[in-house]
């Protein structure tokens, strides 16, 4: 998520078996998330958890055009596999362009079984090649180009093509938590960040606590690869609570939490009402299902006077292999740390 200071400036040219828990209409989470309604409820609040979903959620063309550059092709080995682009976004911060700040990249993989996800963060500072830009830090992309870009930028680093976009902004992140009465992290490291105190352990945050927990990073040891973590966690905790018994069984508590969700998303054009309704029948996910993990960091350096994250180039290359071939089990047996 976006950090409350300006950005860095760019730098000059120089990423068993299936459970079977029935559901339905699944809107894709970020602070990013992928979330899911069960059915069962009755033929009326299903059809209104799909309308909240279909008729509030926004659409943009977010995908790079094939005018712009080549984008990688679908591998054939994992023609079931998805892989969408998760940003968060804040509208209280835009430039004339339109594009705000995006701190928070990540990538949602879902396997072909749809019985794994995926969460892969990408540190900001990380030091990439933004197609047309040369050289640079992965978040100087948005800027530059907006999500198009980003993607393209995610498509550069990984030879992978990314199927969707979703953005949330930080109003709908705050909005999340509070729908469902707060979310339950642990938390590694004690620290204080705009008058909120979080001490080491298991907490509960929700509203504008939440926010400051998933954007502080200069109060924390590693700085934005602690935060990079902290952000993962809330995202999966929204996931998980988002599936429990007790938000699914409370019809009124889950259609708030539903509509919030979709009044602040924006997707790209060619998720389509079908293919939403499609991956969500398709799913047989609960939060325990959800993996967390990073994209590959070998350190840190100064270029041009900035600190950026060096890439590690053979492991992100089997990160890469691993996305393409839908064999994320058997990376993430390898490298359980992520």
């Amino acid at each position: 998520m976006s950090d409350p200071s300006p950005p860095d400036p760019p730098a000059q040219p120089s990423p068993t078996a299936p459970k079977r828990h029935p559901i339905l209409p699944m809107v894709l989470v970020g602070v990013a998330v992928l979330l899911v309604a069960a059915i069962g409820l009755g033929v009326l609040y299903v059809f209104s958890i799909d309308r909240s979903v279909t008729k509030n959620i926004n659409r943009q063309s977010t995908l790079p055009t094939s005018g712009t550059s080549p984008r990688p092709a679908k591998d054939a080995a994992a023609p079931g596999a998805l892989d969408f682009v998760l940003l968060g976004s804040d509208s209280r911060d835009l430039d004339d362009s339109g594009n705000g700040r995006s701190d928070s990249i990540l990538v949602a993989h879902l396997n072909a079984k749809r019985d794994k996800a995926y969460l892969i963060s990408f540190p900001r500072d990380m030091w990439v090649t933004v197609p047309g830009h040369g050289k640079n830090k992965i978040n100087a992309a948005f800027a530059f180009g907006g999500p198009a870009l980003t993607v393209s930028t995610l498509e550069e680093l990984t030879d992978v093509r990314m199927d969707h976009v979703v953005l949330v902004d930080f109003e709908g992140f705050i909005q999340l938590t509070e729908d469902l009465d707060g979310v339950t992290v642990t938390n590694k490291n004690a620290f204080t960040s705009h008058g909120f105190n979080y001490p080491k352990g298991e907490i509960t945050i929700q509203g504008e606590e939440a926010l400051w927990f998933v954007r502080e990073r200069k109060a924390l040891p590693r700085g934005d690869f602690d935060r990079a973590e902290n952000q993962r966690n809330v995202v999966k905790a929204i996931v998980s609570k988002g599936l429990s018994g007790g938000t699914l069984a409370d019809p009124a508590r889950f259609l708030a939490f539903i509509s919030s969700l979709s009044h602040h998303l924006t997707i790209d054009q060619d998720l389509t009402n079908g293919k939403i309704r499609s991956t969500a029948l398709s799913l047989r996910l609960t939060g325990s299902d959800i993996q967390l993990l990073q994209a590959p960091i070998s350190g840190t350096s100064t270029i041009n006077g900035q600190s950026v994250d060096t890439v590690d180039k053979p492991k992100m290359a089997e990160l890469a292999s691993a996305l393409k071939k839908d064999t994320m089990a058997e990376y993430m047996q390898k490298y359980p740390e992520g």
